[in-house]
């Protein structure tokens, strides 16, 4: 596939063999959320944003995997880094309690675990972060942060935000504030308050709509005034937040939201997880989203781009007890593991950082001159974009639309849509996206 001149083409979704596909994975999996009706043919080709499915069908992927292939399709760099490595069996290690390098530990053929934890210290060393724990995914990345804050503060509450949404483990679905109905008639944990995220990226205290800001100062502020307030500040073992929300919306916040919440933490000393498994790895044109704020966080959780969960944070903050933090399987994939390391590289030596910056404003500045019928919204960070409409169902019609024309989208929020580029994308292919999705839009009026 010739990456330069691809563009999607389509003849039927889903196709025969994509069908049969699809009925044989239902015959034996439990049911689950499906994104969508395409199947992936990983014999066929595919690069950067563009892939093929099993009836030969071409797909613009702005998707890239729910943000877990952050370099898109066939990444020439990562793939030629990898092939060079003659892969061991077993390619799965009991994780974290054991040791593996390739050739001289300290210059090892293809990096594993340790750089890959040593690259994700670097880019959180401006938040004094110098320790690491892989684990497999970006639920359990977020477990061990409640783990660690819990047990340094021996605090009680939790403040999660209205619209959060941070895994489908038990401990994470109690800070949920979206998809309600995945979090229902489950055990939650005890002493979780919420608080309303910021829906406007442009507002303040005086326009404020989301309740956020209401009589003359923060709803946060207020439930822990150490005099009127109804939470304890003392005993609030941690907040996390998302420094974008995600599928509660992809919703930017405001620097008005952001100071204050900077603000509020310092006053009462609060231990801050910065949620970035969407957000993070240069998604929003910085390493994590967090650094767009005026926020510190105390622990920072990964996933998705960094191919395994990862839970990063100050040396002291970890228990000192061993094996009170510990997994046996976690994060054990060799191949993941250089796979992440790998891509922190790529990231880097690409300026992919910057790619994402303007790649970004080239699609914001795209969708604000489309013609998009019925669309209230179009917000954005870098690559981590969305598109609002007026009803769910127009939501859904235009991406059954787009996806008639070869785009991959996402549905978040209650009627959004989302829009994950690939971080190396090209300008051709987001002119190509936007035109693609106007048509979707168009069709679905």
């Amino acid at each position: 596939m010739n990456r330069e001149t691809a563009e999607p083409v389509v003849e039927e979704l889903p196709g025969p063999l994509a069908g049969r596909r699809v009925d044989d994975h239902a015959s034996v999996a439990a049911e689950t959320t499906y994104v969508y009706e395409f199947v992936w043919d990983v014999t066929e080709p595919a690069a950067g944003p563009f892939c093929t499915d099993a009836d030969g069908n071409v797909l613009l992927d702005f998707t890239s995997q729910v943000g877990a292939a952050p370099l898109g399709y066939n990444h020439p760099d990562l793939r030629d880094r990898l092939a060079a490595f003659d892969l061991p069996e077993p390619g799965k290690i009991a994780g974290q309690d054991f040791y593996t390098t390739a050739g001289d530990p300290r210059d090892p053929d293809v990096p594993g675990p340790a750089e890959l934890m040593e690259r994700l210290t670097d880019v959180t060393a401006q938040y004094g972060m110098d320790t690491v724990f892989l684990s497999n995914s970006g639920a359990e990345a977020v477990e061990n942060a409640l783990k660690l804050c819990y047990d340094a503060t021996s605090g009680e509450y939790a403040i999660t935000f209205e619209g959060a949404f941070h895994g489908r483990t038990l401990g994470a679905l109690s800070l949920n504030r979206s998809k309600a109905k995945y979090r229902r008639d489950f055990p939650e944990m005890p002493g979780v308050h919420d608080t309303p995220y910021c829906r406007d990226s442009d507002c303040d205290p005086a326009t404020c709509e989301c309740g956020f800001f209401a009589g003359g100062t923060s709803h946060l502020r207020r439930m822990l005034d150490p005099e009127t307030g109804h939470v304890d500040p003392g005993a609030v073992a941690y907040l996390i937040v998302e420094p974008v929300q995600g599928e509660g919306g992809y919703h930017v916040p405001s620097d008005a939201f952001a100071d204050e919440l900077a603000a509020v933490c310092d006053r009462h000393d609060l231990l801050v997880i910065a949620d970035e498994i969407q957000s993070g790895m240069g998604r929003t044109g910085e390493w994590w989203g967090v650094d767009h704020l005026p926020v510190d966080p105390d622990v920072v959780c990964a996933g998705k781009a960094a191919r395994v969960g990862a839970t990063v944070a100050p040396g002291e903050l970890f228990p000192d007890e061993r094996g009170r933090i510990s997994s046996t399987w976690g994060a054990g994939d060799i191949v993941a593991a250089a796979q992440g390391a790998l891509t922190f590289e790529v990231i880097r030596d690409r300026n992919l950082l910057d790619n994402a910056t303007d790649r970004g404003a080239q699609a914001m500045e795209g969708l604000a001159d489309a013609s998009l019928p019925n669309v209230v919204d179009r917000r954005g960070r870098g690559l981590m974009l969305a598109v609002e409409f007026d009803t769910e169902g127009r939501r859904d019609a235009v991406q059954t639309e787009a996806l008639k024309r070869g785009l991959l989208t996402l549905g978040c929020g209650q009627k959004s849509l989302r829009l994950l580029p690939p971080l190396d994308v090209r300008a051709r292919e987001i002119d190509l996206g936007v035109e693609l999705l106007a048509e979707a839009a168009e069709a679905a009026a």
